[in-house]
């Protein structure tokens, strides 16, 4: 069953604030106007470009993206 990018970065929460992942996965949980149905890279990328600050590089949600991709085939 295929799942939004948001439904996936739920499952990479953790405890270890100190874990980009985990922390960006806290951040976006946390974030109520982050668009939970998507599966556009895009529409995503252009979210977390112009409306947040809790994420220092895209290169860290791009590394999460791959990992998503793989997951949800």
């Amino acid at each position: 069953m295929r799942r939004s990018f948001y439904q996936y970065i739920l499952t990479q929460r953790g405890h270890n604030f100190y874990d980009p992942v985990e922390a960006f996965a806290g951040a976006v949980a946390k974030d109520i106007m982050f668009p939970k149905y998507s599966e556009d890279y895009h529409e995503i990328t252009d979210y977390l470009e112009l409306s947040v600050d809790y994420l220092n590089s895209m290169d860290l949600f791009d590394q999460v993206w791959e990992s998503y991709l793989e997951n949800n085939k």
